[in-house]
């Protein structure tokens, strides 16, 4: 860390850049004893923190890390929902990374302990938090595993290292670092609460089969972009039941479906209504279609459509649509019957890709027509055109 970079002007010249940083890389920095790949690196990060990372963006002589810490960090939008599923007195975060869980974490226990083996990341952290006026949480430099020695905690929360120097990306708990796998009977025997962050890539089936005591999962989505999967594990939880939750958080507020899974439920089953609804991200990755279909009324068109359908317009975690055409999949019905020429398009369980189906109809994108190419309950392809509600 070099503490030029936080003095008066340079600062400002970091929050007021708004120029080619190619250009300036070309240049060269303005400033004696600031090299001009320290300025870039602080620049990139303070845009990139800006929709990210507002309470970053919005405080003084904030240093940032480079942009993989910055990119591979939680934003605040999904901390400060993980943060509201833990409370006590101690929490360890063995993966502290950059430290924006920890600095909402540090929201509902009295004592947040940040480890990161990074010495320089660690460092940086500390000292953003101070920045931020965080006064309880406590930067360690040191292995994960290792740091939480003999100590027990109320919550230990891990972010997995999703990135190995041989496969590259990887989503298995078991191929992440550290390995929560390897090492999950010591971490158990530390607290009674785990708290686990996963690739959002990683199938939920497979997650159940590698851990135990599995309390909760949060399956967290940011509009309509699933970001993170959460696992809460109680060793000594009471119910053997594991509820399933799908948040899909946008600006102007929360969609929730909450179900028990392995709880029984049917799916009613039925052709197109005047009403269509399509399901967020988060639900579209935990399931419970069946639950969808018994707890607010609605017939699924298909097995697989994943396309819900009813008389009279319901709430739903998603978006709903008004049917105004239901046409069959045939040259004649299509030539007839479709006429707009620009048109959204969505398809689901159906054999052709969006840009076939463009070129092959000649419908432009865009306009308040929105077309669901999908496959009914008899196997028959058909189109719906909708306006959306």
């Amino acid at each position: 860390m070099n503490s030029l970079l936080l003095q008066a002007d340079v600062q400002d010249f970091i929050h007021s850049f708004n120029g080619d940083s190619t250009k300036l890389a070309f240049k060269g920095s303005p400033f004696d004893g600031v090299a001009i790949q320290e300025l870039l690196q602080q620049i990139d990060g303070y845009k990139k923190a800006k929709d990210k990372l507002p309470s970053y963006h919005a405080t003084q002589r904030i240093y940032y890390p480079p942009k993989l810490h910055i990119e591979q960090s939680s934003s605040e939008t999904t901390a400060k929902y993980k943060a509201s599923l833990v409370k006590g007195k101690t929490l360890i975060d063995i993966t502290g990374g950059l430290g924006v869980d920890c600095l909402f974490f540090s929201e509902h226990f009295e004592t947040v302990y940040h480890i990161e083996q990074n010495e320089q990341l660690s460092k940086l952290a500390a000292h953003n938090f101070k920045h931020l006026g965080k006064q309880n949480i406590k930067c360690i430099a040191s292995d994960g595993i290792t740091s939480i020695g003999a100590n027990n905690y109320d919550v230990i929360y891990v972010d997995p290292a999703r990135r190995d120097d041989v496969k590259g990306k990887v989503f298995f708990l078991r191929d992440c670092f550290p390995n929560v796998i390897t090492h999950f009977d010591e971490l158990v025997s530390h607290s009674n609460t785990l708290l686990i962050k996963t690739s959002p890539m990683l199938d939920i089936s497979a997650g159940l089969a590698e851990l135990k005591f599995v309390k909760e999962i949060h399956v967290v989505a940011v509009e309509n972009d699933v970001k993170e999967l959460l696992w809460v594990l109680q060793k000594t939880k009471v119910s053997e039941t594991i509820v399933l939750r799908s948040v899909n958080i946008t600006k102007e507020k929360q969609e929730v479906f909450s179900f028990e899974l392995d709880t029984p439920s049917e799916t009613t089953y039925g052709t197109p209504k005047k009403y269509l609804y399509e399901p967020n991200a988060a639900i579209m990755k935990s399931g419970g279609y069946s639950h969808i279909s018994n707890r607010l009324g609605l017939e699924k068109l298909h097995r697989h459509s994943h396309l819900f359908t009813s008389d009279e317009i319901k709430p739903f975690p998603g978006r709903s649509f008004r049917v105004e055409q239901v046409i069959s999949y045939q040259k004649k019905e299509m030539r007839t019957r479709l006429t707009m020429n620009s048109a959204n398009i969505t398809i689901r369980n159906f054999p052709e890709t969006v840009a076939q189906l463009r070129k092959k109809w000649k419908i432009k994108d865009g306009g308040n027509y929105y077309l669901f190419f999908t496959t009914q309950l008899n196997n028959e392809k058909i189109v719906l055109v909708c306006r959306k509600l």
